[in-house]
């Protein structure tokens, strides 16, 4: 059997329009890895890499000979959208090193779909495009993206399958890239991929996407039920919920659908399931629960020994969609009513975690909150606490998006703050979504002693902390920020209008 040569590359950024740009030292420092590098990362027993490429790496490994070509993989917490000039040179290095290895049979790109960049509202298309005019028509291109992902007609145009997550939060990414490789072998073997895609003008906030119940969930399943029910004459179906932030004209809840050989089955099948979903459009609104609500069912929590324990999201301040991870809304509140039994995960302040390593475990200061980061949502506070614990916030990821993966949160620590010193608070260095338990059990934290658990997270949380919180247990506040789930409070410019639910009249398909 031919070893094939499969080119690997991939550069992951969920852009949010209204947060800082991303940088390039904000890639080079959470991954940045070309060649052999990326290959020996990959081959890491626990690797820092998306879990997606690791498993498409296994399951080639698996399934056959092939020679692999690791290129460039970059990846970077949410964040703005990338610096066009380092976007350029990036998409320029993966070019020249996929033409020095010569004649490539395939190609894998493992990207997140909801680039932008200071240039342009679709990068990942321009990256396919002009991977597609280096290596010519007839190399398979395969591409795996999280379900977030905005979809352009280049991206389908210049690709064979896109595969997006099929969980919410992100638990079959290992799934998806064994997914990945399998579709590969098949191309190679000869297979004739159609695809066919739809966007519908419907842009819901994130904290409709989940898919364990909701509007959402009923596309991914009746998506999958339905590509069951063709056999073998579907690929891959993929409904891709959009991530509205990027605020782009490619935003829009995406149906792409690969069948074998005839693109008409693909399209039937990417407009029956576009269909159910405008026609479910309106079950994409979601109330919240008030930051005075909140801290009365953290008191009633306490009060009621009886109350089941209570986890609440930090909705408006998500660092997995570029949230800064430093609002005080909830934490103030909690701390003005002396909240007991709270742990509160995490905050993003480099400066007040060296702080607390300088000064040591047991002593007392007054935490200043946002001393060199203060912004229109993160305000500097001063507030007595005492330091619990200290850490280097190396860890490896145990549950949900973050499970079996190398996280590091930088210099980190445990403070207790409020009057009675009942609310643990996570300060970190790096800014990272706390959507593992081990965000507190670094510290020796013990979730199930809590009453009120508070994360900065706006989903992925779930998967992680469901161990202590059913569904029902769990609340979302309305806190403002940059991943505030109310869309009428932002100054909306690049998206598709009229599009629901901002433009309640919005019709589709429309003249």
């Amino acid at each position: 059997m031919k070893e094939r040569k499969i080119a690997l590359l991939g550069m992951m950024l969920e852009a949010n329009s209204f947060a800082p740009n991303a940088t390039e030292a904000d890639f080079r420092s959470r991954l940045y890895l070309e060649g052999s590098a990326l290959w020996d990362e990959a081959m890491q027993p626990v690797s820092t890499l998306p879990q997606e490429f690791t498993s498409f790496v296994g399951t080639m490994n698996a399934t056959g000979p092939w020679q692999p070509a690791p290129i460039l993989l970059t990846e970077c917490e949410p964040s703005g959208p990338v610096e066009q000039d380092f976007f350029e040179h990036t998409l320029a290095r993966m070019l020249d090193l996929i033409a020095q290895e010569g004649a490539v049979d395939g190609v894998f790109i493992a990207n997140h779909g909801a680039m932008t960049a200071t240039g342009t509202t679709d990068p990942d298309g321009q990256m396919f495009e002009a991977i597609r005019k280096l290596v010519g028509p007839s190399v398979p291109i395969v591409v795996t993206l999280d379900l977030h992902a905005n979809i352009s007609s280049r991206m389908v145009e210049c690709s064979d399958v896109i595969i997006g997550y099929l969980t919410n939060p992100h638990v079959d990414m290992r799934d998806r890239g064994q997914e990945a490789a399998v579709t590969m072998r098949l191309l190679l073997d000869g297979v004739r991929a159609r695809q066919a895609f739809v966007r519908l003008p419907l842009t819901p906030a994130s904290v409709t996407l989940l898919t364990a119940d909701g509007p959402y969930a009923d596309l991914i399943d009746f998506g999958q039920r339905r590509a069951r029910e063709h056999g073998g004459g579907i690929l891959n179906v993929s409904v891709f919920g959009g991530f509205v932030y990027s605020d782009t004209p490619e935003n829009g809840i995406a149906v792409v659908a690969t069948a074998r050989d005839e693109e008409k089955l693909a399209s039937d099948l990417a407009n029956e399931i576009a269909t159910r979903a405008w026609e479910n459009r309106h079950a994409f609104n979601k109330q919240l629960r008030s930051i005075e609500a909140a801290v009365q069912i953290a008191q009633e929590t306490v009060e009621k020994p009886n109350a089941a324990a209570v986890i609440f999201s930090d909705a408006g301040d998500n660092p997995g969609g570029g949230g800064r991870g430093n609002t005080l809304w909830l934490l103030n509140a909690l701390v003005e009513a002396d909240a007991k039994q709270v742990l509160y995960g995490s905050f993003f302040d480099p400066a007040l975690a060296a702080e607390a390593h300088e000064l040591g475990v047991g002593k007392s200061f007054d935490a200043q909150f946002n001393r060199d980061r203060e912004s229109e949502f993160s305000k500097k506070a001063t507030i007595p606490a005492r330091v619990l614990a200290l850490g280097d916030g190396k860890l490896n990821g145990r549950r949900g998006i973050y499970a079996g993966r190398a996280i590091n949160l930088g210099s980190s620590c445990a403070l207790e703050v409020g009057a009675s010193k009942s609310i643990v608070v996570i300060i970190m260095s790096e800014r990272l979504q706390t959507a593992d338990p081990v965000f507190f059990e670094q510290f020796d934290l013990d979730i199930s002693s809590a009453r009120t658990v508070c994360v900065k997270s706006r989903g992925h949380f779930r998967a992680g902390f469901d161990l202590w919180f059913k569904p029902e247990q769990v609340h979302e506040i309305d806190t403002a920020g940059l991943t505030s789930p109310i869309l009428s409070r932002f100054d909306w410019k690049g998206l598709p209008r009229p599009v629901y639910p901002l433009d309640a009249k919005t019709q589709w398909p429309q003249d």
